[in-house]
């Protein structure tokens, strides 16, 4: 089983880096984060708190998701773009700091790999949780401000608004108890802030051809 994990903070760039590099491998790619949105956005149009934890826990078992290039589905309703809503953003990290959930979406993202033969799987634990022993660990960062004039150039809004909510957003997954946001051990650091996607791309193959 071949599996690229690739993890970082918010707007580092995995998503696009890591769909890039699965084509070019001519693998499948999973957004792990993606997941995390998709129960969020379950939880609150059922009217459930998302910081409240047995009731999301019980939601992200029950549910039917399904995260692929076609887009975010879940129980058959496509959540594609509500994810990205600044309501999810805001509460999703209540909902990733939920142990229970995270065990859940941690069997569903190995189950996910096992049954494609690998993956490139990005996120925030790829490396140092769900796949340790992965082919290849990566983790991808850039300078705040970057990241964020990224994110306003995919969505819009305000640079210094979404640069602090970055902010918050780094705080919380590095200090979080449960699968938080770490450089893996043996993960190779890349820093993209003044690279193209294929630049970046293109320096995964060369590690990839190092072995």
């Amino acid at each position: 089983m071949r599996i690229i994990a690739i993890d970082g903070p918010a707007g580092a760039g995995k998503s696009t880096v890591a769909r890039a590099l699965a084509a070019r491998l001519g693998l499948q790619y999973l957004d792990t984060g993606a997941m995390y949105r998709a129960v969020t956005l379950a939880a609150i149009r059922r009217g459930i708190d998302p910081a409240d934890i047995e009731p999301v826990a019980a939601l992200a078992r029950q549910i039917d998701l399904e995260v692929s290039e076609a887009g975010v589905f879940v129980d058959g309703s496509d959540f594609t773009t509500d994810i990205r809503t600044h309501e999810v953003t805001t509460a999703v990290s209540a909902v990733a700091a939920n142990s229970a959930v995270r065990a859940e979406l941690v069997r569903r993202q190995r189950e996910w790999a096992h049954e494609r033969g690998g993956g490139v799987l990005e996120g925030r634990d790829i490396g140092s949780v769900v796949f340790p022993d992965a082919e290849l660990k990566l983790y991808l960062t850039a300078d705040p401000r970057i990241r964020a004039e990224r994110r306003v150039a995919e969505s819009g809004g305000n640079v210094d608004d979404i640069a602090a909510a970055i902010e918050r957003r780094d705080r919380h997954d590095t200090s979080r108890a449960d699968g938080p946001l770490v450089e893996a051990h043996g993960a190779i650091v890349l820093d993209t802030s003044g690279l193209q996607i294929d630049e970046v791309v293109d320096r995964i193959e060369e590690l990839l051809e190092r072995g």
